[in-house]
C-alpha cells in the first residue's frame, strides 16, 4: 500500500543537508523513502579503533591519493553546477558522468544525489539501484539510509513475499542513520544554526519511517512512539505522520491521545484530512465510554 504524503516534497530538506554537509571531513552526507527491488545489505557494524602501534604506523605512512583527473574533475563540477530542483538535468549529466568514471573518486556523491533525483522523478527502481551503489561505497550515507528507510514502509505490499525483508532493512537503515547523526561532526562553512535545522529534519524524517514500519509490523507502542518523535521534530508535521500516530494510540486503548492526533491531522488539508476527522469523531466516543483510570 502505498501512502499519500505532503513529505513527497521531503527532499526539500534533504538537499539542505547535502549543501550543509557536502564538505564534510569523515561523512559524505549527500541527502536523500518503499520498498520496491532493493538488493542492500545492511550497513556494516562500525570497525572497532586501530591499536595504538597499529595507529602511529598508519600516520608515519599516509595513504597516498591518486592525482586528479581534469577531465573528470570538469565532469562533476558539471554536475555539481545542476540546480538543485533541475531533476531531469541531474539524471542527465549524472549518468554521463558515471558512464565515464563508474569508480571516479565523486561516484558515491553522484549515486548518493541520483537517488534523490530518482526519487522525485518517482523512478524507484533507479533510485534503489543508485542507493545500492552509494552505501556500498559509503555505508554511513545519512541521506541514502534515511530516503530508503523512508521509502519502503510508504510503498509497503503485504502481498510481496520480501515485504517483511524490506521492512527489516528499512529499520536497519532508520536505526543507523540516527546513530550516525548523533555523532556527525558540524563541518566548516556552516553555521550552529543550519547544521541543527538539517540535523533535525533528517532525524524527523528518520523516526518517521521507523515509526511506520513499526506499524506495517503491528508493533504500535514502537510505532506510536517514533511518530510522536517525528512530529516533534518537524518543523511542519506530516499529516500522515499524525494519522498513522492517531491509529496506533487507538490500537493500544489510548483513545484521549489518539483523538489529540487526529485532530492535528483533522486541520491540515490533503489525502487523509477526512479520514482524520471521522477517526477523531470515533476516537472522542470511545474516550467517552472508556472507564476512568483507577486512581
Amino acid at each position: 500500500m502505498k501512502l499519500p504524503s505532503h513529505h513527497s516534497g521531503i527532499i526539500v530538506a534533504a538537499i539542505a543537508l547535502v549543501a550543509a554537509l557536502a564538505s564534510a571531513p569523515i561523512l559524505h552526507a549527500q541527502y536523500g523513502g518503499s520498498g520496491g527491488q532493493q538488493q542492500q545489505s545492511p550497513p556494516p557494524s562500525s570497525q572497532q579503533p586501530n591499536p595504538p602501534a597499529k595507529a602511529a604506523q598508519q600516520e608515519q605512512k599516509p595513504a597516498q591519493q591518486a592525482p586528479a583527473d581534469p577531465e573528470e574533475e570538469k565532469a562533476y563540477k558539471a554536475f555539481t553546477d545542476v540546480k538543485p530542483d533541475s531533476f531531469d538535468q541531474q539524471i542527465q549529466v549524472g549518468e554521463q558522468y558515471l558512464q565515464k568514471y563508474p569508480t571516479g573518486r565523486y561516484a558515491e556523491k553522484v549515486y548518493a544525489r541520483l537517488a534523490t533525483a530518482y526519487f522525485q522523478k518517482q523512478q524507484l527502481d533507479k533510485m534503489y539501484a543508485a542507493g545500492d551503489k552509494a552505501l556500498a561505497s559509503n555505508p554511513d550515507d545519512v541521506t541514502v539510509l534515511v530516503l530508503v528507510g523512508w521509502v519502503i514502509p510508504h510503498n509497503y505490499d503485504p502481498n510481496d513475499p520480501e515485504a517483511e525483508h524490506r521492512l527489516a532493512k528499512a529499520e536497519t537503515y532508520e536505526k543507523h542513520a540516527i546513530e550516525v547523526l548523533a555523532t556527525m561532526p558540524k563541518p566548516d562553512g556552516v553555521t550552529d544554526e543550519q547544521f541543527a535545522k538539517a540535523k533535525q529534519a533528517s532525524l524527523a524524517q528518520a523516526h518517521s519511517g521507523l515509526g511506520l514500519v513499526y506499524f506495517r509490523q503491528q508493533q504500535f507502542e514502537k510505532a506510536a512512539e517514533e511518530m510522536r518523535q517525528a512530529v516533534k521534530l518537524d518543523t511542519s508535521p506530516d499529516s500522515v505522520d499524525l494519522y498513522i500516530l492517531g491509529v496506533s494510540l487507538s490500537q493500544l486503548k489510548r483513545y484521549p491521545e489518539a483523538a489529540d492526533a487526529f485532530k492535528q491531522c483533522a486541520s491540515m488539508p490533503g489525502a487523509v484530512q477526512d479520514r482524520c476527522k471521522q477517526r477523531e469523531a470515533e476516537a472522542q466516543k470511545l474516550a467517552a465510554a472508556q472507564p476512568a483510570a483507577p486512581k
